[in-house]
């Protein structure tokens, strides 16, 4: 059985009348758009071919868009509510949700319709109830501003994040190069770089979590590294313990923010098993790699 394709108009229409709550239909002698203006006038004004039901008075209409705006927001508030009961276990905990911090994220939260986005508002919910304080206002204003799309990118970025241990900063290691010396002159490609595509995480996808203030805009460097010193990332579900085989050894990597810090917490993910195996192989060179 083939399925019913829909033109964009008419998906336009049907889209309209669910929100709106009024149908919107075509005038009987309206005149067709000139193909060769690409249908717009020169101004940059599409002639209007099309009305809302006039027998229903304007105030009216608008009254039952406001209606149809608010219920939409009531179910979508009730269902993260429920969702956050559901994440929230049934233990002793210091301290209440700040009552204007609740409030903020009510009006936040109000307008996610769909079940992912639902799903980080309701465990962000429970989180700050276990532990207030946990989330601040801007990242909640951070997660209103996202897309679906937005949030995946967050997702994949989860999957590479790991902590370091001596601050307890989150990363994405990009990588490592070694500081040029006498003796390193004829050393070919002192530059390993890890290939976060391949992990998952998009070039695209980066760019888009810096411009959500998720990761800082630029690549962030250590110090060097002495001859047998360690260094100790903790991802989500295993530990790697870097010992330098050789001095100058510099490590390069993306760092979150504080609001990505805050938002990676909701998608924790199991370290990607394509970025262990690139790890491995970008630094198994100059440095001992250890697991547990």
């Amino acid at each position: 059985m083939s399925s019913k394709t829909f033109t964009a108009q008419t998906k336009l229409a049907q889209l309209i009348a669910q929100r709106v709550g009024f149908k919107i239909k075509k005038q009987r002698n309206s005149l067709p758009v000139p193909a060769q203006e690409g249908g717009y006038s020169r101004q940059g004004a599409r002639p209007s071919g099309f009305v809302f039901d006039q027998r229903v008075p304007l105030a009216e209409r608008a009254l039952k868009r406001e209606e149809l705006k608010r219920l939409r927001q009531q179910h979508n508030i009730e269902s993260i509510l429920a969702q956050a009961m559901q994440y929230c276990p049934d233990t002793k905990t210091d301290g209440y949700v700040d009552p204007d911090w609740f409030e903020r994220f009510m009006s936040l939260a109000e307008d996610s319709a769909t079940a992912s986005m639902q799903q980080l508002w309701a465990k962000i919910l429970a989180g700050e109830t276990l532990a207030p304080g946990t989330f601040s206002i801007k990242s909640l204003q951070t997660l209103k501003q996202m897309t679906q799309r937005e949030a995946l990118a967050i997702q994949k970025a989860a999957a590479l994040c790991a902590q370091l241990d001596f601050d307890h900063s989150h990363i994405i290691l990009l990588g490592y190069y070694k500081r040029p010396s006498l003796f390193d002159l004829l050393r070919k490609g002192n530059k390993e770089q890890l290939n976060l595509a391949k992990a998952g995480l998009s070039y695209p996808q980066i760019l888009t979590l810096m411009d959500c203030a998720v990761l800082y805009r630029k690549e962030i460097e250590s110090a060097n590294f002495r001859a047998k010193q360690q260094l100790k990332l903790r991802f989500y579900d295993t530990s790697l313990t870097l010992t330098a085989k050789n001095s100058d050894l510099v490590l390069s990597y993306y760092k979150f923010t504080q609001t990505g810090d805050e938002l990676r917490r909701l998608l924790r993910a199991t370290l990607s098993p394509t970025f262990k195996q690139a790890i491995e192989q970008a630094l198994q060179r100059d440095f001992d790699l250890e697991w547990s």
